[in-house]
């Protein structure tokens, strides 16, 4: 029966009596199918509804009236289907003179058509019964919002109303199943021959869902929950995060080391700090005056020892070498040709020239001689009165003077020496054997200086032929410096000498103070002058070479700072002055400018030394093979 002749049908049907009661149930037609028993829950069997179903069909007319009143029955117990009257009432039965089309409208009767008979029969079970009751009616839980209360569900005269508006030659489609099941499918029946929407499932507790909206609904379905947590996962996971940030710093590793600048190359001694001469120790073994103080040096080798108490006492005309000392400095002459100004003779110089109680220089007023001769005056015969003539030359008085030959004792370090007086004839003047060897050190360096304290004797116009009172100069190697005798002082003898080993020239100094013998203050000059000769004779003797690095021997290396190691040779053989027992300090130096990161082999690189001070001997030390620079590798493996 198509839509449109079952609402006619309807419309012919008579009204239901007023005065009926509105509780009571519809009267059931003598032939109307036997009603399917329903179990407490509200569920038939399947067989039995379609039986029902097809039967009001066909009945459509005859029971509109009571069709009404069964639809508001219907309606009621389909809302009221949680409450203990749903069970009583047969909320199912359909009213005479209504079929499934006056029920639900245009769409239940075309879900209502019969369905195929190899279709297998849906399961019916009360519970199932149950949910079909609460969703016919009411709208999906899942398409209201979480905070909102499911709307009633309408009734079944607005479902009537609705249905009776709706023009009845537009076929509505087929409602799509809520699972999104083919809507040919077979699907379940509900109450009046209505398909059953499925209600949305309820997740267990503990799911992770939290509220009733479709895209949490999806998000609770699809959430797949983590694994289980092992130590592999666990170290698997560390090395995905660990890994590029390893590759990271590795990167930056590698462009750090690669443009860093290069580490200063250093030069590495290989070879012993210090050479010991074989033997005896010479100073053990030297004659050292058994009175007084005394000193001997090998200059730029070294000390031969110091004997006796080094306090200040008288040094007589020793005080004449820083005179001489002062007067070069501060008026230079050079060499032994050079003779510098005329310095003429004042009235007071020539006065003290005639005193028979010093040591001086006969001279008259006006005289004038160059400050070469005024040098030799002073150094060769000793005259004091000369000593003064040019302290006030050079400073204007001899006090002036004075302050600076103090001043310039302490520039020296001779901490114990004390001047009075530019000539030394004053007792006053103090000072001791090691103060007076750092002035002789000082003082031989220049030329002018040596050339005339080396003078046996000289002759000066206008004076004649002076000699020196220090006879030693006579002797082999002997080359000065100054005697002085007093009664306070004694004898004392600040000497020099040399002796050529190894091919050079190496210079002795001593110094011998408070030396007594004799009578007379002359004797105990002789005195000074034996025991200073025999001091002399005995280093002479003593003083010897030593071949300490052969040509070639490797003495170094050249460290390039990061793992690279270049030899280094000696240049020369180098061969020290020394005597037995000495230990004399073996350096290599680089050169002034530094080293290079890249070189040759046989490029100097820096200076092989023994000994010290400006008498030392030095060879040169060169790369034995080529110098490179160090390689990227080394840059990479070395911080």
């Amino acid at each position: 029966m198509s839509e449109r002749s079952t609402q006619e049908a309807g419309s012919e049907t008579p009204p239901a009596d007023p005065e009926a009661p509105q509780d009571a149930p519809p009267a059931t037609p003598p032939d109307a199918p036997e009603r399917t028993p329903v179990d407490e829950a509200g569920a038939r069997p399947a067989a039995a509804r379609e039986g029902e179903l097809a039967g009001a069909a066909g009945e459509g007319a005859r029971a509109s009236g009571e069709g009404a009143a069964g639809e508001g029955a219907a309606g009621a117990g389909a809302a009221e289907a949680a409450e203990p009257e749903a069970a009583e009432e047969p909320a199912d039965e359909v009213p005479a003179g209504k079929g499934p089309a006056d029920a639900e409208g245009p769409e239940a009767a075309e879900d209502a058509a019969p369905e195929p008979e190899d279709a297998p029969e849906p399961e019916d079970t009360g519970v199932h019964r149950a949910e079909v009751r609460r969703s016919l009616l009411r709208p999906l839980v899942s398409d209201l919002p979480a905070e909102r209360p499911a709307a009633a569900a309408p009734t079944a005269a607005a479902s009537a109303s609705a249905s009776a508006s709706a023009p009845a030659s537009v076929p509505l489609p087929p409602a799509a199943s809520p699972d999104g099941a083919d809507p040919g499918a077979e699907d379940s029946l509900g109450p009046d021959g209505t398909r059953v929407m499925q209600a949305p499932q309820v997740l267990p507790p503990g799911s992770g869902h939290t509220g009733s909206t479709p895209l949490k609904l999806l998000a609770a379905l699809t959430n797949t929950p983590p694994p289980k947590p092992t130590l592999m996962r666990s170290v698997r996971r560390r090395f995905k995060i660990w890994t590029p940030v390893v590759v990271l710093l590795a990167v930056v590793f590698v462009i750090v080391q690669a443009v860093r600048p290069l580490p200063t190359p250093a030069l590495r001694t290989t070879t012993a700090s210090s050479y010991a001469f074989p033997g005896t120790a010479l100073p053990t073994t030297m004659p050292w005056p058994a009175e007084g103080q005394s000193v001997a040096e090998v200059e730029g080798v070294g000390s031969l020892g110091v004997h006796g108490a080094q306090n200040p006492v008288p040094i007589a005309s020793l005080t004449k070498v820083m005179t001489a000392y002062i007067v070069l400095r501060d008026h230079p002459i050079n060499g032994a040709s050079q003779n510098g100004p005329k310095i003429p003779v004042d009235k007071q110089a020539a006065e003290e020239s005639t005193s028979a109680n010093q040591s001086t220089v006969h001279v008259t007023e006006g005289q004038q001689f160059t400050e070469r001769q005024m040098l030799q005056l002073l150094l060769v015969p000793s005259g004091n009165n000369i000593a003064r003539l040019l302290a006030r030359w050079d400073a204007g008085t001899q006090e002036a003077f004075v302050a600076k030959m103090t001043s310039t004792a302490k520039s020296l370090g001779m901490d114990h020496t004390t001047y009075t007086g530019a000539s030394g004839f004053e007792e006053t003047t103090v000072s001791t054997a090691v103060d007076q060897l750092k002035l002789a050190r000082e003082v031989m360096k220049n030329e002018a200086f040596r050339s005339v304290v080396a003078l046996a004797n000289v002759t000066i116009p206008g004076v004649g032929t002076i000699y020196n009172n220090n006879n030693d100069l006579v002797k082999p190697g002997v080359v000065g410096i100054k005697t002085g005798s007093s009664t306070p002082a004694g004898g004392a003898l600040m000497w020099a000498a040399h002796k050529t080993v190894g091919g050079k020239q190496q210079l002795i100094l001593g110094v011998v103070l408070q030396q007594h013998g004799g009578v007379t203050v002359n004797d105990s000059l002789n005195t000074a002058l034996a025991r200073s000769q025999q001091l002399i004779e005995s280093v002479q003797g003593g003083l010897t070479s030593a071949t300490v690095v052969k040509k070639g021997e490797v003495v170094g290396s050249v460290d390039d700072g990061l793992g690279g190691s270049t030899p280094v040779v000696a240049g020369a053989d180098l061969t020290a002055p020394g005597w037995p027992g000495l230990h004399t300090p073996v350096t290599l130096t680089p050169l002034p400018g530094g080293l290079p990161h890249s070189a040759k082999a046989g490029t100097t690189v820096g200076t092989l030394t023994i000994g010290s001070g400006p008498d030392a001997t030095k060879v040169p030390a060169l790369l034995q093979s080529d110098l490179t620079s160090p390689s990227f590798g080394s840059k990479l493996t070395h911080f």
